[in-house]
């Protein structure tokens, strides 16, 4: 369920402080454990370190991002893979198959 629209958008207000001490398109990273906070226009150019709960993910605003929150682009699951031993084989095999290709191509 999205926020009442009378409310209008939620944007932490440490962020907007953080935000006017600085210039637009500087390189320093703003860090932020504020995840909920929506994207808005004053935020394109600047670059924001949003946690993830384990490490601060580097994050560049651009336009397309407005109306989204600074959670969306900093994952907090890591996706390893599926499979386990019988999968692994199977590429180790597709490795070997590939590197004999080039090595007969050459």
């Amino acid at each position: 369920m999205s926020r009442s629209s009378k409310k209008g958008p939620y944007v932490d207000q440490k962020l907007l402080k953080k935000i006017a001490k600085l210039e637009k398109d500087d390189k320093t990273v703003i860090k932020t454990w504020s995840r909920a906070s929506e994207i808005s226009p004053e935020m394109i150019g600047f670059t924001f370190g949003v946690h993830n709960g384990k490490e601060f993910i580097v994050v560049k605003i651009t336009e397309e991002m407005i109306g989204h929150r600074l959670g969306e682009f900093s994952l907090t699951r890591k996706f390893v893979r599926h499979g386990g031993r019988i999968q692994k084989e199977l590429e180790q095999k597709t490795k070997l198959d590939q590197a004999q290709k080039q090595k007969t191509s050459q």
